[in-house]
């Protein structure tokens, strides 16, 4: 797939030198999209001194409120974590993620989620992502500076692509993998029919959904398949009435 076709997404970041450095280590590895989900710190002079000249990906960032938001055009989001959660998320380490987006087609748009410098993402956006990537590093020191996680994953990346075998052909657009977008619309869609079926406790969805989301997300549903289901929940919608 094409570098500039994947996004960098930082949520919450609260230094500003973190977001300059990330800058820095995109235009290393010739990424340029770069998005900022609830920045809490200003965008100004300390971080254009640790971008050291990745001025334009900084000048040319994108802001949002919320994560969903941020990946909304995305086939795929990847969080990354250096912990396990109490829901396993479908992992990869950083040479399967870069092999993994390397053989995507070129019109496919790829998201890379970053969490917060202290806690990281909250598993309520660890969610919204279809994969989960971990770096390998000492078990007694696991925290990457953030920066660092970037370049890591950057690298990896930049790396493989030159080994990556030229696409046969193009895929029809439906069988890409759907945007967030679109897959967020399904999950409300699914959890809709599930509360007014009474499968759903609604004083409790959250893990029968969170279940779902893992078992829909790691299969990375096309537009053609999440047309299909949404069409199966609208006729069982219309035998209800």
């Amino acid at each position: 797939m094409k570098l500039q076709n994947i996004k960098i997404v930082m949520v919450g970041t609260t230094h500003p030198g973190n977001i300059g450095a990330a800058a820095r280590a995109m235009n290393n590895m010739c990424l340029s999209h770069l998005t900022l989900v609830d920045p809490q710190c200003p965008i100004g002079e300390t971080a254009y001194a640790r971008a050291s000249g990745a001025n334009a990906i900084l000048d040319n960032r994108e802001t949002c409120s919320g994560l969903a938001q941020a990946i909304a055009d995305c086939n795929l989001a990847v969080a990354t974590s250096a912990r396990r959660r109490s829901l396993p998320w479908p992992e990869l380490n950083p040479q399967e993620l870069a092999d993994k987006l390397i053989s995507m087609d070129d019109s496919g748009r790829v998201a890379l989620v970053f969490g917060r410098e202290h806690s990281g993402l909250l598993n309520e956006e660890i969610q919204l992502c279809n994969q989960m990537v971990c770096i390998p590093t000492n078990p007694e020191f696991s925290s990457l500076n953030l920066a660092s996680a970037i370049q890591v994953l950057c690298y990896e990346i930049f790396n493989r692509q030159y080994d990556a075998p030229l696409p046969v052909k193009e895929p029809d657009a439906h069988d890409l993998p759907a945007p967030s977008s679109e897959v967020e619309g399904y999950f409300e869609h699914l959890q809709q029919i599930l509360l007014s079926s009474g499968y759903l406790d609604p004083d409790q969805p959250g893990m029968i959904m969170q279940r779902l989301r893992r078992l829909y997300l790691r299969s990375e549903l096309t537009r053609n398949e999440i047309n299909i289901l949404r069409g199966m929940l609208t006729a069982i919608e219309k035998q209800k009435h």
